[in-house]
């Protein structure tokens, strides 16, 4: 089993994030595998499958939810034979019907190899958790 290259594990990571920030719906959902679950700190309990986050995002956006920006920092690559994870800080600032809002929150994505995939990797679960309010001094945002 290969390991994947870090420049790679960016390439996807990165295709995430940039169709995230366009709530770009068929692009985000391409980069995750269908057996991937997530959790997500808002949400009452894990997704267990990309349709499951599908039905929450296609309300969302019905409702008027949208990315208005997202960036990422502090990133962090880590592979091994056959997948890697993929840690970093989100800055998210979303448009909905009650408002603009913004927020910081940590996320890791971790991927496994797989050939039909443009980057030969595949999101299996993502996890986000909030940033605690007051960071140790040299921490990045």
């Amino acid at each position: 089993m290969q390991t994947p290259d870090h420049a790679a594990v960016l390439a996807a990571a990165d295709a995430i994030i940039e169709a995230f920030a366009a709530t770009d719906t068929e692009a985000y959902f391409a980069g995750f595998a269908p057996d991937a679950s997530f959790v997500f700190h808002p949400e009452a309990a894990r997704l267990d499958s990309r349709a499951g986050y599908e039905a929450i995002w296609a309300g969302w956006v019905a409702s008027g939810w949208r990315v208005t920006s997202c960036s990422s920092s502090d990133r962090l690559v880590q592979t091994f034979p056959g997948g890697a994870v993929f840690s970093h800080t989100v800055a998210t600032s979303i448009d909905s019907a009650e408002g603009p809002e913004s927020y910081v929150e940590r996320e890791s994505i971790i991927f496994r190899a797989d050939g039909d995939q443009p980057d030969g990797l595949v999101a299996i679960h993502e996890h986000l958790s909030t940033v605690p309010s007051e960071l140790p001094s040299g921490t990045e945002l």
